[in-house]
């Protein structure tokens, strides 16, 4: 049911692409470098937000100005000051996350194959439920 849900829009795109064969996934989604690439950048854009400035936010939500030290207050100091060794388990998380990384990437090469040969299916099964529809044009009697 879920798998039906999440393929119904993709049914309603263009289909001349799903009238190919079934080819090899791209190179890309296989290449282990592309799965660290990946972990690179899911890095690189967590310290990004980490390093958003959130303290005149804070005190806008508290009704108040900012003062010149809040004003530099970044989601990474928030989350030191809860725990101080917040950023070597945070780096250590993203770094444990890698092998899942490759792991979903190798999932995904086996499911494509399927997931194409469904999507053919699915598109012959509306290309007859198309054809059997009533021309709007013709005459009623």
């Amino acid at each position: 049911m879920r798998k039906s849900l999440i393929l119904l829009p993709l049914l309603f795109c263009a289909t001349p692409a799903l009238a190919q064969a079934a080819s090899p996934p791209p190179p890309q989604l296989t290449d282990r470098a592309m799965a660290d690439r990946l972990a690179n950048a899911v890095q690189t854009v967590s310290d990004a937000l980490l390093d958003m400035r959130v303290g005149g936010l804070k005190a806008a939500a508290e009704g108040r100005e900012a003062t010149p030290a809040e004003k530099r207050m970044t989601v990474r100091d928030i989350a030191r000051r809860d725990d101080p060794d917040f950023e070597r388990k945070f780096h250590q998380q993203i770094a444990e996350a890698r092998p899942m990384v490759r792991q979903s990437m190798k999932a995904l090469n086996d499911a494509l194959p399927v997931v194409m040969q469904d999507l053919q299916h699915a598109k012959q099964s509306l290309d007859r439920a198309i054809a059997n529809m009533p021309d709007p044009t013709y005459p009623k009697r």
